[in-house]
């Protein structure tokens, strides 16, 4: 499938968008039990270097489809070909916007017009630093993500776990564990999860899907996977979808068409080493830039930041080294 067609989609916000920011205001005053921390918005003014790496990195991708609330940074070039504009009211339910929630925004993409059945799904944190093929994404049409076992663990003020429970029940309800391990046993064991490999092992023993590991990295997703699911479980995943803010409680994450595809076995292990989560705040961080020690990292951003414009400052100096040159998605 040389020919296969590939799009990215990057979700993105402007939080100093004075007409965004009052109505988020507005209604987060309306619920209790959300999350509607700042580090969920704050914006770094990085997205140009994004543009910069996928235009010199990954040239082949079929389209780009940036996802926002309607704002657009003002040097983008709008009349790039490649480049589709998308509005939240351009492919999500009108009565469950506006919506500062990135799990609904992201769970309605296979609405997306004209997306390609093979898609890769972006953060704004999230940047490739070297070279990449299709490869890296796609193998025979199948996704390529890096899959490895891991339980859940509750523990005091983690936001996330219930949110990834919720998208193993699904799971668990589908799938039979004992036929994947049987039908997949040979990507279970894949040596590319390196040292991951001895988090899955001892999880071959249960009786049902304890997990997956999240690796916080940009994800491959056949658009078909988004469609299998709501058609069977419509009700929880609209659930996310109308609500407003993150709800860790009752919501669903895009990981849940990441888990959907290990279960069924649409997918290609991925080398672990591919990319690096990191806090944007580390120092380790600017050096890996620099010297691009990965395809990819994400640069993730932490409620205990304080020093906001050094780090800023930093990064884009880091950047700038590495993508001095302006690409054809600006003016």
């Amino acid at each position: 499938m040389k020919n296969e067609k590939i799009d990215f989609v990057i979700t993105w916000v402007d939080d100093r968008d004075q007409t965004w920011l009052k109505e988020r205001h507005k209604y987060a005053k309306k619920y209790d039990n959300i999350d509607n921390r700042d580090i969920r918005f704050r914006n770094y003014d990085t997205l140009k270097y994004w543009f910069r790496a996928v235009e010199k990195n990954a040239p082949w991708v079929n389209k780009i489809h940036f996802i926002t609330s309607g704002h657009l940074p003002e040097w983008i070039n709008t009349k790039n070909p490649k480049l589709h504009i998308v509005k939240h009211a351009d492919y999500m339910p009108s009565d469950a916007l506006p919506t500062f929630n990135s799990n609904a925004i992201e769970l309605k993409i296979h609405e997306i017009k004209g997306l390609s059945e093979q898609f890769v799904l972006f953060n704004d944190d999230m940047f490739l630093l070297k070279k990449v093929s299709k490869k890296d994404f796609f193998k025979k049409g199948i996704p390529c993500n890096t899959m490895a076992l891991a339980p859940i663990i509750p523990f005091p003020g983690d936001q996330f776990y219930q949110m990834l429970a919720n998208n193993m029940e699904i799971i668990n309800k589908y799938f039979n564990y004992h036929d994947y391990k049987k039908k997949n046993l040979l990507k279970i064991l894949s040596l590319k999860q390196g040292k991951y490999l001895l988090k899955t092992l001892p999880f071959l023993i249960y009786n049902k899907y304890p997990g997956f590991t999240n690796f916080h990295v940009c994800n491959s997703f056949l658009k078909s996977t988004f469609k299998e699911v709501w058609q069977k479980e419509s009700n929880m995943l609209n659930q996310t979808v109308y609500s407003k803010f993150r709800n860790n409680h009752d919501n669903v994450s895009q990981w849940l068409f990441n888990y959907w595809q290990y279960a069924s076995g649409k997918f290609y292990q991925r080398n672990y080493h591919f990319g690096i989560n990191i806090n944007i705040d580390n120092k380790k961080a600017i050096k890996i830039i620099k010297k691009r020690q990965y395809k990819f990292i994400c640069l993730s951003d932490c409620e205990y930041q304080k020093d906001y414009n050094l780090v800023k400052e930093a990064i884009t100096d880091a950047f700038e080294k590495i993508y001095p040159d302006k690409s054809e998605f600006e003016i």
